[in-house]
């Protein structure tokens, strides 16, 4: 059995980076399919020598040789795909305001018993610090409630901005919308009714940033954005997952 060791331990170390998230109750598309490819990679690493003589006899044959070209163009377009998206991705992640003509709108995340989940947590933390030096600069909470939520997402981050020292008055909430794209919409809806700087900077994490401007852009919306920190174990699972999300807008959004 001729065994591939460092890419089969390589490949083992991504599958267990994305099953960590499963310990705190996380279930993708992203983990999913992390899981799925690095899983399957390791045993094709473990067995290169079953796997790739089956490869060879495969090929010998007309159908055999259909399939695994076919199968070689779907992982080449989907890898270019996967780094094209993920250079957009980065780009997307940094880009504040230039001055202090614009509304901070802070996307909503999960609540966990009236509190703030530690990645909403993450985001107003965000929020906090650019509010805190710009005064000037308003905000609108984005978020709705969820059946398991037992206040709204967005009283929720409004409490905490609040407890944390922003005025009150400097925060608006927006407690109807249930994904990204109510989130924009309803939230130009409150700027444009209480004369708020048109130009949004959205706070959201850097993973979601990209998809959070393309649906921004949807709706003739000017964004920058702000990015709240991502523990390290879980961004390749929510980042794998916007891969998914951001082709999927792309083509039915």
């Amino acid at each position: 059995m001729d065994i591939k060791i460092i890419p089969a331990l390589l490949c083992l170390g991504l599958f267990l980076i994305f099953a960590m998230p499963l310990s705190v109750g996380i279930v993708n598309l992203g983990n999913c399919a992390g899981m799925g490819v690095c899983g399957m990679l390791t045993l094709i690493f473990i067995f290169w020598g079953r796997f790739a003589s089956f490869i060879e006899k495969s090929w010998e044959k007309p159908l055999g040789k259909v399939l695994i070209s076919l199968v070689g163009a779907f992982t080449v377009v989907s890898v270019v795909l996967a780094v094209v998206i993920s250079v957009f991705m980065v780009k997307a992640s940094d880009d504040p305001p230039r001055d202090e003509n614009t509304t901070i709108v802070v996307l909503g995340c999960k609540v966990k018993n009236g509190a703030p989940s530690r990645m909403l947590a993450r985001r107003l933390e965000a929020a906090y610090d650019y509010l805190s030096e710009h005064e000037s600069v308003c905000a609108v909470v984005s978020g709705g409630k969820g059946d398991d939520e037992a206040i709204s997402e967005a009283q929720c981050m409004k409490e905490w901005l609040v407890n944390k020292g922003i005025a009150p008055e400097r925060i608006y909430m927006e407690d109807r919308s249930v994904n990204t794209e109510e989130n924009l919409r309803f939230s130009k809806e409150i700027i444009s009714a209480n004369g708020l700087p048109e130009k949004i900077t959205l706070v959201t994490d850097s993973y979601h940033q990209l998809r959070a401007e393309m649906i921004a852009e949807k709706q003739d919306i000017k964004a920058y954005n702000i990015s709240g920190y991502t523990s390290w174990y879980l961004v390749p699972t929510y980042w794998v997952r916007e891969w998914f999300g951001v082709v999927y807008y792309k083509i039915f959004g």
